[in-house]
């Protein structure tokens, strides 16, 4: 079936005479129409949208990173696939072209981990169970996890478009060239324009009891003036080294793409680029990912919430009094909010992305800095979220906007609905002005 694209582009300037108002200027943003049968039309726009904001989001900016494409013709086979979206993305934002190469060998990886998964539970496997090992986090390995590190790896190496990634399961950022793929050090060669950090099974402890586990991706840009002298010797080495490892140590604002895979009941891959978050579904009939969920939103408010509640007696006061408002009804919603907890924060946030809700998990008097990752849990599952027009706080602090001082730095994390999210906030707000 031929499919025929034309692409639109507006020009959206904006000014705002409050600090509610949104600010745009001089951004572009494309309008993308989905055409699920020959007689019935879905359209849908980008969000267009990365939420920057203060510590305490008192103000809101609205910052789009890319164009998005448009979709006239759709062949009612196929859908629109993984593969052709990008394509268009490339076409209308050609400094993100190389992205194209990177996202189908993500794509391809996320394949190969959804049919590991599935078949996990059968004796002939032999996937279940620890390694024997412990990874850099003092965690049990589970052989999923060393596979589906080892599988991402290979992937994105083979792209030739990566110079360095930070996984969950590595003690150190690893290059990933293929002559140095096993050593320590650090080696970046010119050309390459990207660094992927990435949580390869996310939820793995779960996996044994076929709970939903998934994939955490985040990419950077690398920075083009990381070179190591090929001459250098001892301790000048180290520090060149250093500063390349520097690439990984990153912020979330300076995120280019982040995507997560869902292995559930589907299989299901969203993403952002900066201008929206879109949600695809593996239909194994084609073995594609097709898009069902354009320009994922938030509902701003909600009434689920999603702790690990066993911890409630360790938190911060300013969350446990906010969430026992919600769950007595008492909350500034007035609502009254019910428990969805599975342990898996892909899984977890999925479901929030779609229905609304708050997902954390906070610091307690246990763990303070809380448990999750910020380099390749939090910042990729935050710009995601923000995209969809939800927002990501430790409580103080904006997750998007920390710099990370080590690669497996932790992180209290709250996600969400925007208005709960904000009543969270606003309670640490009042207790550290008190």
């Amino acid at each position: 079936e031929n499919d025929k694209t034309t692409i639109l582009h507006t020009s959206l300037i904006s000014s705002s005479s409050s600090v509610d108002l949104l600010k745009t200027r001089n951004m572009k943003f494309s309008a993308i129409a989905f055409l699920f049968t020959a007689t019935s039309v879905a359209a849908f726009s980008p969000a267009g949208t990365a939420s920057r904001t203060s510590a305490l989001f008192s103000t809101t900016e609205v910052e789009t990173k890319t164009n998005a494409p448009v979709f006239d013709e759709v062949c009612e086979t196929t859908g629109v696939t993984l593969t052709r979206f990008m394509a268009e993305v490339a076409m209308l934002n050609p400094e993100l072209s190389e992205l194209t190469t990177l996202f189908g060998a993500i794509d391809t990886a996320c394949k190969a981990i959804t049919n590991l998964v599935k078949r996990s539970q059968l004796p002939s496997s032999e996937t279940l169970g620890l390694e024997g090992e412990i990874n850099i986090q003092g965690e049990d390995q589970k052989k999923l996890d060393v596979i589906t590190n080892d599988l991402l790896k290979r992937a994105l190496r083979f792209t030739g478009k990566l110079g360095v990634l930070a996984s969950e399961e590595e003690d150190t950022p690893v290059d990933i060239m293929p002559a140095n793929a096993k050593k320590s050090e650090i080696v970046i060669d010119e050309g390459e324009k990207y660094v992927a950090v990435f949580d390869p099974l996310d939820g793995s402890s779960n996996v044994d009891a076929g709970i939903p586990t998934g994939t955490i991706i985040g990419i950077y840009e690398h920075d083009e003036n990381c070179v190591i002298d090929e001459n250098c010797v001892g301790e000048e080495c180290t520090e060149q080294e250093a500063q390349c490892l520097a690439n990984t140590l990153q912020p979330g604002t300076n995120l280019v793409a982040a995507a997560y895979c869902l292995y559930s009941s589907s299989t299901f891959f969203v993403l952002t680029l900066g201008n929206g978050t879109y949600g695809f579904t593996l239909d194994e009939n084609i073995g594609e990912f097709v898009l069902s969920h354009p320009n994922i939103k938030i509902p701003e408010t909600s009434q689920i919430i999603s702790f690990n509640e066993a911890n409630t007696y360790m938190w911060d006061e300013p969350l446990k009094k906010v969430v026992t408002g919600w769950k007595a009804g008492t909350g500034k919603s007035g609502e009254t909010f019910s428990s969805r907890y599975i342990g898996s924060m892909v899984g977890d946030v999925h479901r929030t992305l779609l229905y609304g809700g708050v997902f954390g998990y906070p610091g307690d008097t246990k763990n303070t800095t809380g448990k999750l990752r910020l380099l390749y849990e939090g910042a990729p599952m935050s710009f995601i979220m923000e995209q969809a027009g939800g927002l990501s706080t430790t409580g103080t602090k904006r997750v998007m906007e920390i710099v990370p001082e080590v690669v497996h730095q932790r992180v209290p994390i709250i996600m969400g609905s925007k208005n709960d999210i904000q009543e969270v906030i606003d309670a640490y707000a009042e207790a550290g002005a008190n």
